[in-house]
């Protein structure tokens, strides 16, 4: 997986919110369409998670657990990405797996997360998670391009827990 450093963000995910009521505004057709537009340029595979409850912790190890948790790094290429997202305790990491993170560098992931930011504290969570998606969809066409025995590893609906 990616170093700690690169992708994680303690930041206003909106204001005061249930998880429920996030789910609920979040717009789970676009994401679902946004991963499956971006897988089908890669061999690359994107997850979106969304964690219920909140926590005092840093977001980036729990992202963390929750790749390996998912499966995330079995994939063929390790070159699986996972956004994180945990709205009641205001905070999201974006986590990819040795084989994207050799690819992107540091400053990749710095600058996604800087970019998320600004739409999670504007409540626009869509816009926010579909950005990431897009931008590490471009990360994984150029570096994993889709092949003639290119499979979906990895389910594209959002996942909660």
């Amino acid at each position: 997986m990616a170093g700690p450093a690169e992708a994680a963000e303690q930041a206003a995910v909106g204001n005061k919110m249930r998880t429920h009521h996030f789910l609920r505004r979040l717009d789970h057709n676009r994401v679902t369409q946004a991963i499956k537009k971006a897988e089908g340029k890669s061999s690359g595979q994107i997850r979106v998670f969304i964690q219920r409850g909140k926590f005092e912790d840093d977001a980036l190890p729990r992202a963390e657990r929750r790749f390996l948790q998912l499966g995330m790094q079995k994939t063929r290429d390790r070159n699986a990405v996972l956004i994180f997202v945990a709205p009641r305790a205001h905070k999201y990491a974006v986590v990819g797996d040795v084989g994207v993170h050799e690819k992107s560098g540091e400053e990749f992931w710095k600058k996604l997360v800087h970019d998320m930011r600004a739409h999670f504290k504007n409540e626009d969570f869509n816009r926010a998670i579909i950005l990431a998606i897009s931008e590490v969809g471009k990360l994984l066409a150029a570096h994993f391009p889709r092949t003639g025995d290119t499979i979906n590893e990895l389910p594209d609906e959002i996942a909660q827990g």
